[in-house]
Formats: C-alpha cells, structure tokens, sequence
C-alpha cells in the first residue's frame, strides 16, 4: 500500500480562510483581533518565524505589532514591555519569541505573560487548565497535530497511539491531547529500551523529536497514520524524523517534511489569537 499524503499546507489554508470570515464578523462589530510579538536579538531563525507569523496575521485580517528588542536587553525591561502589553486592550495575545538570550530567564517570561493573552499556551495555568479539561490555550503545535489527524477521517478514540519525544513544547502536549480524544497513549523518550517494541503496535505515530530518519518502515504498523514533526537540516534540506520514502509505502496516512505539521504551527497560533478575543 502506498500512504495518503496529509497536505498540512492545504488543511492551513482552508482553516485561516474560516479565521479570515471570523476576523471580518469580529471587526464588524468594532473589534479587531490584535497580537504582539516581541523578538530579542538576531536569530536568524527566529527572525525568519516572526517575518512569518506577522505576514499570516495580515493575511487573515489580525492586526500585529512587532517589538524587536537588542540583543542585550535587560530581563526587566523585557518584564516591563511585556506587563505594558498586558494592559493594552487592543492587544489579545502576546508571543515571546523563543530562544531568549542568556541572560534572560525564559521562566520568568512565560510567567509574565497574562494566561488570557498567552496564546503559545505556555503559562503553567494554561498548561494546567488544559491537563484537567478546563478551558485553555492549547500549544499550537500539538494542536496542529490534532487538527491534520481530524482530516483523515480516522476516530482517535481507542486508538493506540505512541508519541515519540516528551518535550514541554511537542511530545507531552500532544500525548495529552490524545489521551484526551480517548486514545491509549504510550510516550517514548532518549530512555525508552525498544522504540521499536512501541512504534509498531501505534495505530497513529507522533515523532517529535529532531532525530533525522530515526523512523524506518520496519518500526511501523501496516496502514498506520504516521505524523512526522521533526525538522533537521541535512545538506541544505529539511528531513523529518521518518524515513518518508521508505514508511510511506506502509502507512495507510503520513505527514511530510516540509509540507505537513510546519504550516498548521502559524495557523493554530492565529487560530488562538482570535479564541483570545472571544
């Protein structure tokens, strides 16, 4: 068998078109959805994500405002910007641009972010509300995930579903949200004894974990659905962590790299934007 490709790009573009008819109805009502964005330094990569995430807030009708900060700001006067931010009503969700340079505690940041504006879903708040059920920001990754795996039309709920990779950011979010649709969820990591053991009994695999090709077909269950979140440069080209080539001729669904999760990160964090406003 050979994989169904999930189109990340085209599933991005119908749901900001449905964010574009939200923004309009929103600003028909005297309301314009509005997100700041504070970058510090000059990450290459970072700059580039910013130049993005403003480009896409354009696109949908949300109105954003960039704060490009030296590399040597002073924590509290990132403090002080980002408490500013939290008082301005035209203001709906606020983005910290991560990494942050060292002489800046990434905690305290995320922590002074107001959670109803923390539209990364960072704030241990959020991160708390979401873990219990409660109402929240949902990291925008994660929630691209569950977005692209809703397009395949498979139902999550008692699936066994193994999410390689536990990180804040990807791994354990995306293992929740799971968990939450009623999945049976395994979690692996840089300890786990036999990925292998693990990968293949996934009716839906998640691998997030940086690790280029770390997926083969022969750790893959026939027709599984495969979503690839890794991105690792490799001789000028992104590679995911899954064999694409190989594991598409056995998976029944598979996410490629570019082209797969990449675009539903921008579009869950304009898609939260405007949750921010309701």
């Amino acid at each position: 068998m050979t994989a169904k490709i999930i189109d990340g790009k085209l599933v991005a573009q119908n749901i900001r078109a449905k964010l574009k008819e939200e923004t309009i109805k929103l600003k028909e009502k005297g309301i314009t959805p509005g997100l700041a964005v504070v970058l510090v330094g000059n990450n290459p990569a970072s700059e580039a994500y910013v130049k993005m995430k403003v480009k896409a807030c354009g696109e949908v009708g949300i109105f954003s405002e960039k704060h490009h900060l030296e590399v040597d700001t002073k924590e509290q006067d990132l403090l002080n910007l980002i408490e500013s931010l939290n008082q301005r009503k035209d203001i709906h969700g606020i983005l910290v641009q991560l990494p942050l340079p060292e002489q800046i505690d990434t905690t305290k940041v995320i922590l002074a972010i107001d959670p109803k504006k923390d539209i990364d879903g960072f704030h241990p708040t959020n991160i708390g509300n979401f873990h219990i059920g409660m109402p929240a920001f949902i990291p925008c990754t994660p929630y691209g995930v569950l977005k692209l795996i809703e397009t395949t039309g498979i139902d999550i709920a008692g699936k066994d579903v193994t999410v390689v990779g536990a990180s804040n950011l990807v791994g354990k979010p995306a293992a929740f949200l799971m968990l939450q649709e009623g999945a049976t969820v395994t979690i692996c990591h840089k300890l786990t004894r036999d990925l292998a053991l693990h990968t293949r009994k996934a009716d839906i695999l998640i691998v997030a974990v940086g690790y280029p090709g770390l997926i083969t077909a022969d750790m893959v269950k026939e027709g599984a659905c495969v979503i690839d979140v890794g991105t690792t440069k490799v001789e000028g080209k992104l590679k995911g962590d899954v064999e694409f080539e190989e594991v598409k001729e056995k998976a029944g669904w598979i996410t490629p790299v570019p082209g797969g999760v990449g675009p539903m990160t921008i579009t869950m964090l304009l898609y939260n934007t405007i949750e921010a406003v309701k």
